[in-house]
C-alpha cells in the first residue's frame, strides 16, 4: 500500500512508497541474526518530511517483534539511535 511502510526481506531493505517515489532502509543480516542497517535513502523531493524517521522507527520496531537486533553502520541510523534512546535495547 502507498504511504505504509514495509519489509522486503528479497531485497534486504525496508521501503516507504510515496508519490511514485521510494524511500529506503538497506541492511545486511549478520550469521547472528543482526541486521546491519547500511543505508538510508530518501529521494531529494521528498525530503524534509521526517521520511527517514518513519521508516526507521518502522524497521526498529519489526525487528523488536521478530526479537532480533541492530548494528546501525550508515551516518542516519547511527544519530536516530542516539536520539532516540527507547530503541537502545535493540543495539547487537
Amino acid at each position: 500500500m502507498e504511504n505504509e511502510p514495509r519489509h522486503n526481506e528479497l531485497m534486504h531493505q525496508y521501503e516507504l512508497p510515496l508519490e511514485g517515489k521510494m524511500a529506503l532502509l538497506k541492511y545486511v543480516e549478520r550469521k547472528d541474526g543482526a541486521l546491519v542497517f547500511t543505508h538510508t535513502f530518501v529521494p531529494p523531493e521528498l525530503r524534509g518530511r521526517d521520511l527517514a524517521a518513519r521508516l526507521t522507527r518502522y524497521a526498529l520496531e519489526d525487528l523488536r517483534r521478530r526479537g532480533k537486533k541492530v548494528v546501525p553502520q550508515c551516518s542516519y541510523a547511527v544519530k536516530f539511535l542516539e536520539r532516540n534512546k527507547e530503541y537502545a535495547d535493540l543495539a547487537a
